[in-house]
């Protein structure tokens, strides 16, 4: 646990890094962000009005969750606590809130609570801030990168303004380096193809590009010792930075919002983007199998019977990446991608198929009809199991026209319903046909 004088809250030292030096002190500082903190809207106006309320600042790393609670601390009339759920336990909690209970009970003022990760608190630790929240004891301030829908107990979530902050803009990104190297990067001068990959290896985050920033102004003394005029060229990075890997959480929000991206481009017929998304995945060290798998399901879910090859082509590449690794492996898994994005769409099984386990799911168990039952013993023939069953390979056009393979009583339904796209068009003229046949045949039972 911190408070607003100790580690987090203390004054810069010199031997800070870059990115703590160079933190604002003024709201009118912070960079990005300007749908929350532009005039008129809702951070800005809370912090005019003096007056916090609760909320959860949700966004990736780097875009200022921190700055703002600072700047908070220092901008409302209230003691400042905070804590890290990477450290803290129950334990923290609990002194924390006494604290913030007795400065309520001495001098009358509340207390701001700074929760830094809160998705790391299981749900017992966050539900011993409900009651001091609740009445009011502190403010609660949580930071966290995941989405609070899931992360968040309801009960918190529901007693707190949630607040999406986004990743900086390329110009914002821009705007923070010529900050940085005016104020502390002196005698250094960057290529422009220098700052454009240094601002596009930052990949939105504030902290990652000051902190490459350092990284390259430790090599650059080094490298330029002696030297009159230091020029940062786009060669210079590709020696002083390791590998140039995007942002990428393989168990949160960026995880699945890019696998949520790639299936909708597959399924919006785009190759370029499909193939745009599977390619930032790969890039970003996700498990190419993973992938598959989901590839698998887009073959399945968004192509269906429209084109039957699809689901082949997306288990083949599995298959072949399983067998030839990298990078022959990624290319079948972009084949197969591209594939599914051009195909023939059908979502028709899939829906079929979701509304047959919706409707068992509801009705009851139905008798198996005689005429459909196995009769492998003397005594189930004699019971009449099997019995009038007609045998379709016997019929005109191998097709028993108005036999009824539903349980008695279970009204007739027509889950599937072909698309006439690929080849479902096809079945549909089929089915259309074989409807024809049953029609007659009941017409001719009449008759």
């Amino acid at each position: 646990m911190t408070r607003a004088n100790d580690d987090l809250f203390a004054s810069v030292p010199l031997h800070a890094p870059l990115a703590e030096q160079l933190r604002p002190q003024r709201l009118d500082d912070v960079i990005g962000q300007r749908h929350l903190l532009g005039p008129g809207k809702p951070l800005r106006l809370a912090f005019e009005s003096g007056t916090p309320h609760s909320m959860i600042l949700w966004g990736p790393p780097g875009v200022g969750k921190t700055t703002l609670a600072r700047l908070m601390a220092a901008g409302f009339d209230a003691e400042f606590i905070a804590l890290s759920a990477v450290f803290a336990g129950v334990k923290d909690i609990r002194a924390a809130m006494e604290q913030a209970e007795m400065t309520l009970a001495q001098s009358g003022r509340r207390t701001l609570l700074f929760v830094d990760e809160v998705h790391r608190f299981n749900k017992a630790q966050q539900d011993a801030f409900l009651p001091y929240v609740e009445r009011g004891t502190v403010t609660f301030i949580g930071a966290t990168t995941e989405n609070p829908s899931f992360e968040v107990n309801s009960a918190l979530l529901s007693r707190a303004a949630v607040y999406v902050l986004k990743s900086l803009a390329t110009d914002e990104l821009g705007e923070l380096f010529d900050r940085a190297t005016s104020s502390a990067l002196a005698g250094l001068e960057f290529e422009p193809d220098a700052r454009a990959r240094l601002i596009g290896y930052a990949d939105g985050d504030a902290r990652r590009l000051l902190n490459v920033l350092e990284t390259i102004r430790t090599a650059a003394l080094t490298a330029f010792a002696g030297q009159e005029r230091r020029l940062v060229s786009a060669d210079f990075l590709t020696t002083a930075l390791a590998s140039d890997l995007r942002r990428f959480d393989k168990g949160g929000d960026a995880f699945y919002d890019q696998i949520s991206a790639l299936h909708k481009s597959v399924r919006g017929s785009n190759p370029d983007a499909a193939l745009y998304w599977l390619v930032r995945m790969l890039d970003g060290g996700a498990d190419p199998l993973y992938l598959g798998r989901r590839i698998v399901r887009m073959a399945i879910e968004d192509v269906g019977l429209a084109d039957p090859r699809a689901h082949d082509i997306a288990l083949n590449a599995c298959v072949t990446y399983e067998r030839l690794g990298s990078p022959e492996g990624e290319l079948a898994l972009a084949n197969a991608v591209m594939y599914l994005a051009i195909a023939a769409k059908s979502n028709a099984a899939y829906t079929a198929y979701n509304a047959a386990r919706a409707f068992v799911a509801k009705d009851a168990s139905r008798s198996v009809p005689e005429h459909l039952r196995n009769a492998p013993t003397k005594l189930m023939k004699e019971l009449g199991y099997g019995a009038e069953y007609r045998y379709a390979h016997d019929e005109a056009e191998g097709y028993a026209a108005g036999e009824r393979y539903f349980p008695d009583g279970m009204p007739n339904v027509e889950w599937y319903r072909p698309v006439p796209r690929g080849l479902e068009q096809k079945i549909a003229d089929k089915l259309a046909h074989l409807r024809e046949l049953d029609g007659a045949a009941k017409q001719a039972k009449k008759d």
